[in-house]
């Protein structure tokens, strides 16, 4: 049986914070992990992306079209967060 795979989307901004977020997502995808990062700075479908999402913060992390509850809460993405949200878990 093969797992589905899951669609991380990173929204950085470049800031400070955003590379280490980009580098534990990245850490933490399995194989079964497709993980985009979109730069608002670049990507010119990032902020409609973004505003689909009604991200209020940057980084964020949203897996398989949902914002990952660490982001919703305003602490930001963190390596348990992340894990809730099915990152840790991409087969």
């Amino acid at each position: 049986m093969t797992m589905a795979n899951r669609h991380v989307e990173v929204f950085t901004t470049g800031c400070p914070g955003c590379a280490p977020v980009v580098e534990l997502v990245e850490d933490m995808a399995g194989p079964g992990c497709e993980v985009v990062v979109r730069d608002l700075r670049s990507d010119a479908n990032a902020a409609d992306r973004a505003a689909e999402y009604g991200l209020a913060r940057i980084p964020a992390v949203v897996v398989d079209g949902e914002l990952a509850e660490c982001c919703r809460s305003g602490q930001g993405p963190t390596r348990e967060g992340l894990t809730a949200a099915g990152v840790g878990r991409c087969g």
